[in-house]
């Protein structure tokens, strides 16, 4: 029988049949042994075989191919690798302009680890009802900043509903992970689009302007506009992980389109001569804040070599 995976807290899962029934699940014994690089061997939004037990208990005996995963660094174990989700059609990054404020480099980070595993990716940027006139530049701002490189921004308020049905038409029928730090109203957001879910959710922390974490693990719920979504916990730092510095600049469209303008075949953009991504940076054609994210993103992958080559 076929299944699929929409949450997971460890050992046990909850498993949602063809008919929609969920299911208490576990996995095969010697199952486990098939992934050795990841921490989890099943993700939420995992389609697999099972078949019940006599008290009824889901046992997954075989999981289908992924179509696509997103990953972070395990906590704890840097060389480990824990899958987040598996076979998202559509991701969708919660920021903020203030309160908090979600950083270019977040985004950044973000948007590459969304390329490198081929996941369709846009910007939603929440809390617009609370914006003054120096926040509503600011997203002007980003928003040509990252529609320059190619991808979509939208502007929502969660509280005020404000673009809430476009941006339903964007994650009908598929698909979708939703993820931000803490305090972007990510949990917020989730329940105006879809009320019945009612997902716990926290004020920022007037101490420090931080989101205080609600989520503790990853959980797929259904649409009632049709689809699902993956909702995540609240994400500090991606790893870059599984990548090398030669391809990082192939997860930049911006920075990947010029490449074959270098001298060079095999320059990365630091200091070789007749550089066309340095040029591009000089002449505003490439935002500044984005050459210094991928140089940050590289500077970490040779850092990472470099102790890893050490152990």
């Amino acid at each position: 029988m076929k299944g699929l995976i929409t949450k997971s807290t460890g050992s046990w899962y909850t498993l949602r049949d063809e008919f929609g029934k969920e299911w208490d699940a576990r996995i095969r014994g010697k199952f486990r042994l098939n992934e050795i690089k990841h921490t989890n061997p099943l993700a939420v939004g995992d389609h697999v075989e099972y078949e019940l037990d006599k008290d009824q208990l889901a046992v997954i005996t075989d999981i289908h191919p992924r179509q696509n995963y997103l990953i972070r660094r395990a906590v704890n174990l840097s060389k480990k690798t824990h899958i987040i989700a598996s076979n998202i059609e559509l991701a969708f990054l919660i920021a903020t302009i203030s309160n908090p404020r979600t950083s270019t480099g977040f985004i950044d980070r973000f948007l590459v680890t969304c390329e490198a595993y081929e996941i369709p990716v846009m910007l939603v940027f929440n809390k617009s009802d609370e914006w003054d006139q120096e926040d509503k530049s600011a997203y002007v701002e980003l928003k040509n900043l990252y529609e320059s490189a190619g991808y979509e921004v939208l502007s929502v308020s969660a509280l005020q509903g404000e673009n809430l049905a476009e941006l339903k038409l964007k994650l009908k029928d598929k698909v979708a992970l939703v993820s931000g730090h803490s305090g972007v109203g990510k949990s917020t957001l989730v329940n105006a689009l879809s009320p019945g879910l009612d997902l716990k959710t926290k004020t920022v922390s007037d101490f420090n302007k931080k989101g205080q974490h609600t989520t503790t693990f990853a959980q797929m719920y259904v649409w009632p506009f049709g689809g699902f979504v993956i909702d995540t916990p609240g994400i500090k730092e991606f790893g870059l992980v599984d990548m090398d510095k030669d391809e990082i600049q192939d997860y930049f469209p911006e920075i990947f389109a010029l490449k074959e303008e270098c001298k060079f075949y095999n320059c990365i953009h630091t200091i070789e001569p007749k550089c066309a991504v340095r040029k591009a940076v000089e002449h505003e054609e490439v935002a500044v804040s984005r050459y210094e994210s991928y140089l940050t993103f590289l500077d970490e992958i040779e850092q990472s070599e470099t102790d890893y080559s050490k152990d």
